[in-house]
């Protein structure tokens, strides 16, 4: 998709906190997110009564508080061996398209040449090698998949007990102190990341002028009925799985990704009892704000390493202090929708 193509959403809200500075993450011309003052020229845009908050949201608290895991690393395999697996499988089609000649000149032999007869149909012998080759990536995912399930369903049998921790977070600097973890796991390394949440759909469609049961915004597909899937599936804009398969009756344990997203680097010398600091991502990024169209969220993840040798992670909002002065992000930092490609 391209950016520039895309129909800018655009609200006018009212704001009573002074604190609030205007910023803008990204330019016109691709993917961006803007907050800045009132004009004349925004007379006739859509006014929306909305919250304005620096308090986290329950539905972020809902989706991006507590224990997650990594997707299992064969679905990325998976996902790299598609593109391989079909070029095999058509050039094996082409090969046998022309076989007779490759034949006449000796360039293949009789082993991957000619056709197996199975009852009354005759199917391409070289199909036979490269078939199965083209169903691994169907297999990786159909395992991964199992795993996944597993693993939440062992998270959710047995959940460990949440840490205990304090942080003192400002524009400079975040130091972290953790008090008690768990005995069944160990500190491995922790970061700060903060990105955009994905808007509310009914103020998104507002905005476009769009009514819902109608063709949906570029970006939104149908809004999915009854049970919650993901976040982006439930109101339509992750256009597909956002994450691997998880399990329908619990919270899913496999954390989906903002899709404008940053964060600092891992800090790894992290003991219990004794602070550390985390580095902020580059950029001043905004203050914690949240509304319906435009939300910044900071959170801290905290990476531990169970009995087995698997790492899960404990992750949590904060709220970021504004900035005394506006904030420009030149690039947006837009990453895969997808979790297991999303570099978590």
């Amino acid at each position: 998709m391209e950016p520039r193509n895309v129909p800018v959403s655009e609200i006018v809200v009212d704001v009573n906190d002074d604190s609030l500075r205007n910023f803008k993450i990204g330019t016109d011309d691709g993917w961006f997110v803007q907050w800045r003052d009132f004009s004349d020229e925004d007379a006739g845009k859509l006014h929306l009564e909305c919250e304005i908050s620096d308090t986290t949201p329950e539905f972020l608290t809902r989706s991006r508080m507590g224990w997650f895991v990594n997707p299992d690393p064969l679905h990325n395999i998976s996902r790299r061996l598609i593109k391989p697996t079909v070029v095999l499988l058509i050039v094996s089609l082409f090969v046998h398209a022309i076989e007779p000649g490759l034949v006449e000149y000796g360039i293949i032999g009789t082993i991957v040449a000619g056709s197996v007869t199975i009852g009354p149909l005759e199917y391409p012998r070289l199909l036979f090698y490269t078939f199965p080759l083209f169903l691994l990536p169907l297999l990786f995912r159909t395992i991964a998949n199992f795993r996944d399930i597993a693993r939440q369903s062992s998270i959710a049998r047995t959940p460990y007990q949440d840490p205990k921790f304090s942080i003192h977070i400002d524009r400079d600097t975040s130091e972290v102190t953790i008090g008690e973890i768990d005995i069944g796991i160990s500190l491995s390394r922790a970061r700060i990341q903060v990105g955009v949440p994905i808007p509310e759909r009914s103020t998104l469609l507002a905005s476009l002028g769009r009514n819902e049961g109608g063709q949906p915004s570029p970006g939104l597909s149908t809004k999915l009925p009854d049970k919650r899937v993901s976040p982006g599936d439930e109101i339509g804009a992750g256009v597909g799985e956002s994450t691997p398969m998880q399990s329908t009756s619990k919270k899913s344990v496999i954390l989906e990704p903002l899709r404008i997203m940053s964060h600092g680097s891992w800090t790894y010398d992290i003991d219990v009892g004794s602070p550390f600091k985390l580095t902020l991502p580059e950029g001043q990024w905004p203050g914690s704000v949240y509304s319906s169209l435009i939300a910044i969220h900071w959170e801290i993840m905290i990476e531990f390493v169970g009995t087995d040798g698997k790492k899960i992670m404990w992750v949590s909002p904060v709220i970021m202090p504004h900035s005394k002065t506006d904030t420009v992000i030149e690039v947006a930092p837009v990453i895969s929708g997808r979790a297991e490609l999303s570099n978590f």
